[in-house]
């Protein structure tokens, strides 16, 4: 099978030398892409800044913005069998990115910021066969915000975490599925990206992807 993986950050510049951005590791989306090819699968990352190397034997693509990310995601789209969306993409960038470096001054500074696309949304509109596998970041009222996502965006498989993750070898989640929330697990990164393949692959299969390609 097919598999489009997104991972890490997006960075989203200020000036030549300042970005907005969060902590995402990018961990996760490695682990699933290792765990999809080690199973024999055709892997794509895409892939924000992150501190790993790229993974041998996996198609690896590397970009900065949320803008880039949503260009190469689609690019791949339409190939994939299986799409695992774990980039953090930032919600937000700078209407207007200065040339050079911005200078300090003595007040405040105000910053305007416009919407990024929602790239997993644009995939869910647009998917055929596909399974769309997405994750969830919640702290309040969290098993209905993560179900709101999983319908709005149309979702096969949601992955609910905390913010504890974030930078961690474990991960503490629960998976949503179209039968409903499945009991909490605690898991490795590697654990995690193997459940998920295996999880994903057997929904593919189900809509008439060939294990072999």
């Amino acid at each position: 099978m097919r598999f489009l993986i997104n991972a890490g950050p997006t960075r989203e510049m200020i000036d030549e030398v300042r970005f907005l951005s969060n902590l995402s590791s990018g961990r996760t989306g490695y682990a699933v892409a290792l765990a999809a090819r080690d199973l024999g699968h055709t892997v794509t990352l895409v892939t924000g800044p992150v501190g790993m190397s790229p993974p041998r034997g996996i198609n690896v693509r590397r970009v900065v913005s949320a803008l880039e990310m949503q260009a190469a995601m689609l690019d791949g789209f339409s190939d994939a069998d299986v799409v695992v969306a774990t980039a953090a993409v930032s919600d937000y960038r700078p209407a207007q990115r200065v040339e050079g470096k911005l200078k300090k001054s003595e007040g405040g500074l105000t910053l305007e910021l416009v919407r990024n696309p929602d790239i997993l949304a644009e995939m869910g509109r647009r998917k055929d066969r596909q399974v769309l596998v997405g994750f969830a970041l919640e702290v309040q009222d969290a098993e209905q915000q993560a179900q709101s996502k999983f319908e709005r965006k149309g979702l096969d498989l949601l992955v609910l975490n905390g913010p504890g993750n974030f930078g961690s070898a474990r991960s503490s989640f629960r998976l949503l599925t179209r039968n409903g929330f499945e009991a909490p697990r605690e898991a490795s990164k590697e654990d995690l990206g193997r459940l998920l393949v295996e999880r994903a692959s057997e929904l593919a299969r189900t809509r008439g992807a060939s294990p072999g390609e």
